[in-house]
Order: C-alpha cells, then sequence, then structure tokens
C-alpha cells in the first residue's frame, strides 16, 4: 500500500487512510483476500496512533471493503461487483461535487458549468 497522509489537511487522519485504502481497493491495487498491514505495523509505518489505524480499519469493515479475521488479520473483501460498481460511481460522484463547488465559488453558473462538461466530453 501507498499512502500518503496531510497533517495539516481539514479532513481527519482515519478519513485520509480510509479513502486510500478504498481507492486502492476499488482501482485493483489491493486484490481480493490480499492482507492489509496490521494495525501495529501501518500505525509504526505512518507514525500515527494505532487507534486511527484502528478506527479506518473499522469503518473500511462497516462499509464493506475488508473483513478482519480476529487473531489473523486484515483483509480486502472478497469482490461484490455491485458493491465495487457503486463505489466507483461515488468516487466518480463525489469528483464532480468538488469541481462544481469550486466552479460555483468562482463564480460559474450552471450553464457555464455544463458548458464546460460538454467541451470535454466532446474531447472524449
Amino acid at each position: 500500500m501507498h499512502i500518503i497522509l496531510n497533517n495539516t489537511s481539514m479532513v481527519p487522519i482515519y478519513e485520509q487512510l480510509t479513502d486510500q485504502v478504498k481507492k486502492e481497493i476499488i482501482s485493483g491495487e489491493l486484490a481480493e483476500n490480499e492482507a492489509l498491514p496490521s494495525v501495529r505495523a501501518l500505525s509504526a509505518e505512518l507514525r500515527i496512533s494505532a487507534l486511527t489505524v484502528k478506527k479506518a480499519y473499522d469503518r473500511l469493515e462497516e462499509e464493506g471493503f475488508v473483513v478482519t479475521v480476529h487473531g489473523k488479520g486484515t483483509y480486502v473483501a472478497a469482490a461484490d461487483r455491485q458493491l465495487a460498481a457503486e463505489a466507483r460511481r461515488k468516487s466518480v460522484e463525489d469528483d464532480f461535487a468538488a469541481a462544481v463547488q469550486k466552479a460555483k465559488a468562482v463564480g460559474f453558473t450552471g450553464d457555464d458549468i455544463l458548458q464546460i462538461v460538454k467541451i470535454i466530453l466532446e474531447d472524449y
């Protein structure tokens, strides 16, 4: 896993960790049934609290991305195609929402934003 945390970000560390692990699972960088680093190992590697890593792993498990086997470790959950598709869709929606928010913040109208999207789509 390649995790980069930003200590100056307004996003909590456990959310940054959760989001990055999700992205690696969705993209296939982390394969089905692959073991994640132990809570202690990852906390030592990232120089963060073990409780922070545990909170991120718990959230990933709640969302169905990983499975924890007590005494053995945490593993990438078996691929649920519908869950994976929904996660990819949510990721794209989040990116669009951030772009729209940024455009609105600099004064673009809805029509301006739609025009930009149409121009971009023409290139693809």
